[in-house]
């Protein structure tokens, strides 16, 4: 596999194959690092797509119902 950069790209850098299709990207991530973290939060919300969900009404009661607990002598829910 060889490297390419695109020159209207700085700091992304494609890794492509013997018939110059992409595999893969190398990303600058002092230049993108927003970028990155954008790309993740998409990531992990696909991966987690099929979990089951629960209404923001019934969160709210769990945290609210849940016992508070002490951590360091300061009190936490």
């Amino acid at each position: 596999m060889s490297s390419r950069s695109l020159k209207e790209m700085p700091g992304i850098e494609f890794v492509v194959d013997a018939r110059g299709r992409r595999k893969s990207v190398v990303i600058d991530l002092s230049r993108h690092g927003a970028l990155w973290e954008d790309l993740f939060d998409a990531y992990v919300a696909q991966k987690r797509r099929a979990e089951p969900r629960q209404s923001l009404s019934k969160v709210k009661t769990l945290v609210q119902s849940a016992p508070k607990r002490r951590t360091g002598g300061r009190l936490q829910s």
